[in-house]
Formats: structure tokens, C-alpha cells, sequence
């Protein structure tokens, strides 16, 4: 079994993280320093950073969190104001996907490796929804141009869902995640961002959570969110 598969059955880690402990030689098998496309055997000892990696069964933690602004979703904790630090849950967790520093709202965290390779697939078009507030009136064709796709990064925006709020506020309901893909979709239109929420990840609502304060994910919502997961990948 390939070293990547190996961790990511273990669930400690996901594959981006995983792949940064290989590079940074932190991940060893048999006590030595393993590629990425290492081999585990049977009967092989992988350890990261000396610690034995097995795939017993672990508990799993699901976090919803409303990240403030200013907090950087990064696990690594030599940067100031990472969203590690912040949450201070007393066991390793990870977050699943980004919010920009200066956006807040709702961002899933765990430990369960898996939840995050399925989440990170751009193919499987997850529904991740807004509310932005914007410096300007919100008009109809700004909605529409919005919704329609928007030129950025080299490439077209896909189609999605638009409504407005307010006179400066409207929603946007996305299925893929470029980077910093509202703003600059914004910007393209002669907008500036003034603030960004997200206030839905699938079936995952923000509502009722404080900013900065975090839960765990109920039981019926991991069931929903697990039914979609499989349904995107049929």
C-alpha cells in the first residue's frame, strides 16, 4: 500500500498534509525517511515524528466553527493567528478547506483524513453559500453577471446562485473554490468586498453559532452530510 493511502486509512491526516510531513522527512518507515510514493509492507512501522501510525480506529471529531476574521485556516502553528490555535481543541484536528484571513463564517474541522481528501475534490461541486456585503448597490445585472460566470484566474466562473439582501448585500451559492473566487469575481464587476460570510457548507447552517465559538456537528447533520458525500460520488 502506497505511504499516502496508508496515512489516509488511518485517518490522522489528510493527503495535503500528509504529503508536506513526507517532504519536511517527518514521516519515517521503519525508522527511515520515506518519499511519497513509498511502499508500506506487512509488518512495516510508520511513525510521524517517532510516533507509531496504525489504523485502529480512533474517535472521530466534526467541528463547525464561525471563524472570525483575521484567523488563518492553516494547521501550521508557527503562523500567528492559525485556526489551530485558535479553536485549541486538546487533540490534533485539521481544518477542511479555507476562508480567506479576512472572510469569516462557518468552516468545518476534524481528524478524520478521509472527510477532508472527499471534501477538497473540486469534481464532486459541493454547494458552499455567502452573504456579502459589497460597496455599492446591488443591482440586477451585477446579480445576473454574477450568477452567469465571471472572468478570473485565466478561466470562467461556473454558473451559480444569486439573490439580493439588501441594498449592498446579496448571496451567492458556489460549487467550486478558487482562490479568493468572490472577491476577485467582485472586483472583475467593479465592486469591492466590505465583508465576506460564509453560512452554509452542504447541509451545515452557521446559524445560531457566535462568532468565534465553535461545536461539534450532530449526528443527523454528519448523516446528511455523509448522504451527500455519497451521492457526489456515485
Amino acid at each position: 500500500m502506497r505511504i499516502n493511502k496508508y496515512i489516509s486509512e488511518s485517518r490522522l491526516y489528510p493527503r495535503r498534509e500528509t504529503d508536506r510531513l513526507i517532504a519536511a522527512g517527518r514521516i519515517t518507515i521503519n525508522g527511515q525517511p520515506c518519499t511519497k510514493g513509498a511502499q508500506v509492507e506487512p509488518g512495516d512501522l510508520v511513525a510521524v515524528d517517532g510516533e507509531p501510525v496504525t489504523t485502529v480506529t480512533k474517535k472521530l471529531v466534526y467541528l463547525a466553527l464561525n471563524k472570525p476574521a483575521g484567523i488563518t485556516c492553516t494547521s501550521s502553528r508557527e503562523v500567528e493567528g492559525n485556526i489551530i490555535d485558535f479553536v485549541g481543541y486538546p487533540s490534533r484536528i485539521f481544518a477542511v478547506g479555507r476562508l480567506d484571513k479576512y472572510s469569516e463564517g462557518l468552516i468545518l474541522l476534524t481528524n478524520d483524513g478521509s472527510i477532508v481528501n472527499r471534501m477538497m475534490r473540486a469534481e464532486n461541486g459541493h454547494e458552499k453559500e455567502y452573504s456579502v456585503a459589497v460597496d455599492k448597490p446591488v443591482t440586477d445585472e451585477f446579480l445576473h453577471r454574477m450568477a452567469a460566470g465571471v472572468d478570473i484566474l485565466g478561466t470562467r466562473t461556473l454558473p451559480c446562485e444569486t439573490g439580493r439582501l439588501s441594498e449592498t448585500e446579496f448571496r451567492i451559492v458556489l460549487k467550486q473554490g478558487l482562490n479568493l473566487q468572490i472577491r476577485r469575481m467582485c472586483k472583475e464587476l467593479g465592486y469591492r468586498v466590505l465583508r465576506l460570510e460564509r453560512i452554509r457548507i452542504m447541509n451545515i447552517v452557521l446559524s445560531g453559532l457566535e462568532r468565534g465559538q465553535w461545536r461539534h456537528l450532530e449526528q443527523a447533520e454528519l448523516a446528511g452530510l455523509f448522504a451527500l458525500f455519497n451521492h457526489s460520488e456515485d
